[in-house]
């Protein structure tokens, strides 16, 4: 259930609860603004009073007073863009979650976290660098991502197979996604990879029958493996939008092995088809000699009939005629 914060920022008789997120419905920061320009000039007009009149006991200490609430003032001013957030603070207690885009003013005391709610996606196998600052606070290395590399693990019959698959996901509860885990960009990328490789040993890599497998039923073990990963997530406030398999294949050391096995599953399941084919190829003919009455066959003359046929049907090459001349 939502909250609002009323225009000033404030949210009264409301047990502060982290683990529900609170919208908070700020005032325009366009009002405190010219407010605190306001502020800016009165300070300025009082101070030039003070010192030019030769009474400045007064007016000099008001001034002073009001550039420092000016001042204060202008922290509370925060600009929000699309899709992104800001996560309110006060001493330690959370106050809400401004979700709008624009300009607008809290209490200046607010903490304000930014938390982004753009649609991110990653490959499982990457590593992030992070940013790195000097003691001046200027980046000297930027924040840099690898190459997903595929991870190896056991197939449900024990075959090594390399697997990666690539996260499409997004933030939805800013509350959990701050407060529930410690880096929930880290959780992301760690809990995927650990609910791949679940998903990768309660499958085989291939099946004859109409068993589901990791490379035969490709939509089946996507979805499942989106919802094995928003099981892991869903207590860090984020969704998952798409987990999509990007990298299938036996590992090196048995692809040689495995690709002569499905070579030769290949080869069995073509010799089975050609077979079925030539032997209705060769019933057909002897049923249209027949019908037809074109040769009365002995027993002998139709077994070495069908002998030649199969042989001429189920060869992989070229066969070669021979002619008999005599009787």
């Amino acid at each position: 259930m939502s909250t609002s914060l009323p225009p000033n920022g404030v949210r009264a008789n409301v047990k502060p609860e982290y683990e529900e997120q609170l919208i908070a419905n700020p005032m325009s920061g366009w009002g405190p603004l010219a407010v605190c320009f306001l502020i800016v000039l009165m300070g300025i007009g009082s101070f030039v009073t003070g010192v030019s009149s030769g009474s400045p006991e007064f007016l000099v200490p008001l001034a002073a007073l009001m550039m420092f609430c000016a001042v204060v003032g202008l922290f509370g001013l925060v600009a929000i863009a699309p899709n992104d957030s800001r996560v309110l603070l006060l001493f330690g207690d959370y106050k809400g979650t401004i979700k709008k885009s624009g300009f607008f003013w809290v209490i200046p005391f607010f903490s304000k976290r930014k938390v982004s709610l753009r649609i991110r996606n990653f490959e499982t196998g990457s590593s992030t660098t992070p940013e790195q600052k000097s003691k001046e606070g200027v980046i000297t290395q930027a924040k840099t991502r690898t190459a997903g590399r595929p991870s190896k693990v056991n197939d449900r019959d024990g075959n090594p197979i390399e697997i990666s698959a690539v996260v499409v996901w997004k933030v939805v509860d800013t509350a959990e996604a701050l407060f529930e885990v410690d880096d929930y960009q880290n959780y992301v990328e760690v809990q995927s990879e650990a609910a791949l490789r679940g998903l990768a040993t309660r499958y085989p890599y291939d099946s004859r029958d109409d068993e589901v497998s990791l490379r035969g039923s490709t939509e089946e073990i996507c979805d499942r493996l989106r919802e094995d990963i928003q099981d892991r997530l869903g207590k860090a406030g984020v969704e998952v939008l798409e987990a999509r398999i990007s990298h299938l294949a036996y590992a090196s050391e048995i692809a040689a092995a495995m690709l002569q096995r499905q070579q030769a599953s290949a080869v069995v399941a073509a010799r089975t088809q050609i077979v079925e084919g030539a032997v209705g190829m060769v019933d057909m003919a002897l049923e249209h000699l027949k019908r037809d009455g074109i040769v009365d066959l002995t027993a002998d003359q139709r077994a070495s009939l069908v002998s030649n046929l199969l042989v001429v049907l189920c060869s992989d090459r070229h066969t070669q005629p021979v002619v008999q001349t005599g009787s």
